[in-house]
């Protein structure tokens, strides 16, 4: 199985920074927002802005899962077919959550489904009890394998992300296990990209609002708690080469698609403005700060690329954005379409 170190610490200014309106409302809270933008081919990073904070991870915790999940698949310890089955303490879960009952079972297929579409609690905890027999086990397991991924600042309390004081991130770690879930394991990666999940009747769908908005995007997670503020872990590929991009902290979902969304539409756009000037594949560390004075939240509506956009290159934004109105969100990842109680994990 392939495995890679930490990101490192150097950065290409693909773009410049962007300068906030003054007269604009942050769309991002200064305390929580973190970005990185890397190269998965190269591992370079492309941008970075807070990068190595510490920040809450909310439901991007259920990437870890995923990934001790699918390394037992490898193991032969688990198959899509086999059945795990709902204890009490996974029952009792907050929203998000699927809905599960004491004694309920799932397929191993459906339990990725319930994780990467509805972000569900519950789920998240029986996994987490099947592998590592009680949650708490498995979260000193997560942390002990996210360390040798790489993730040198990354702390887990849960199997889900759910409000602990002692879970930490950051958004290289989290772009690190973004890339490591890719990389080892390809024939699972296509979860990521599901649509929609039933149970019971009930459908739920992916809170990744760029798959199908934004050219390549092809995962990876979303995730949400009032501390952390609304996250992103976000990959693309066009033309072969692939991208990542992982914004944490944002005041509003579409603020965070937004953000996202043209992140990667800049990091295209300078890997192509690299190929232009130097085919070889020569670095260029500098380039011309830009400013750009897009809406890109209107109506609570996020207006992605492809629609209307300011003119010429586009940077890393951090502003102007329009402000969102906030109606009253659960916690999970209801806030991004899940549903959940005040202190979910989405």
């Amino acid at each position: 199985m392939k495995q890679f170190g930490a990101l490192p610490l150097r950065s290409a200014a693909f773009a410049g920074a962007v300068l906030f309106a003054a007269s604009a409302a942050p769309a991002f809270a200064q305390d929580r927002y973190a970005a990185i933008v890397i190269d998965a081919e190269t591992r370079e990073v492309l941008h970075q802005d807070a990068a190595d904070e510490q920040r809450f991870p909310a439901s991007l915790t259920k990437m870890m899962t995923l990934y001790m999940l699918f390394e037992a698949m490898e193991r032969g310890e688990v198959s899509l077919e086999d059945r795990i089955v709902a204890s009490r303490h996974a029952a009792r879960q907050p929203p998000s959550r699927l809905g599960v009952r004491r004694g309920d079972s799932l397929s191993v297929e459906q339990a990725i489904g319930a994780l990467v579409v509805q972000s569900a609690n519950d789920v998240a905890v029986m996994v987490g009890e099947r592998l590592g027999g009680t949650e708490a086990n498995f979260a000193e397991q997560m942390t002990a394998r996210a360390r040798q991924l790489g993730m040198a600042s990354t702390r887990f309390m849960n199997a889900s992300g759910l409000p602990n004081p002692h879970i930490r991130t950051t958004a290289r770690d989290m772009a690190t296990l973004s890339l490591a879930l890719w990389r080892d394991f390809p024939q699972y990666y296509h979860y990521f990209q599901t649509p929609s999940n039933a149970w019971r009747g009930r459908e739920g769908r992916n809170h990744n609002h760029l798959l199908g908005q934004v050219e390549g995007v092809d995962g990876i997670k979303t995730g949400y708690t009032r501390a952390s503020g609304y996250n992103l872990a976000s990959a693309a590929v066009r033309n072969g080469r692939r991208v990542i991009a992982v914004v944490l902290g944002g005041e509003t979902s579409a603020a965070r698609d937004a953000q996202v969304a043209y992140l990667i539409e800049s990091a295209y756009e300078e890997l192509a403005r690299r190929q232009q000037l130097d085919p070889a594949g020569i670095t260029y560390a500098s380039r011309e700060v830009q400013t750009v004075n897009a809406t890109l939240a209107r109506n609570g509506q996020t207006i992605l690329p492809g629609g209307p956009r300011a003119n010429g290159p586009v940077g890393p934004l951090r502003g102007p954005l329009e402000p969102v109105p906030l109606a009253p969100v659960e916690q999970g990842d209801a806030a991004d379409g899940d549903a959940g109680d005040g202190e979910a994990a989405r």
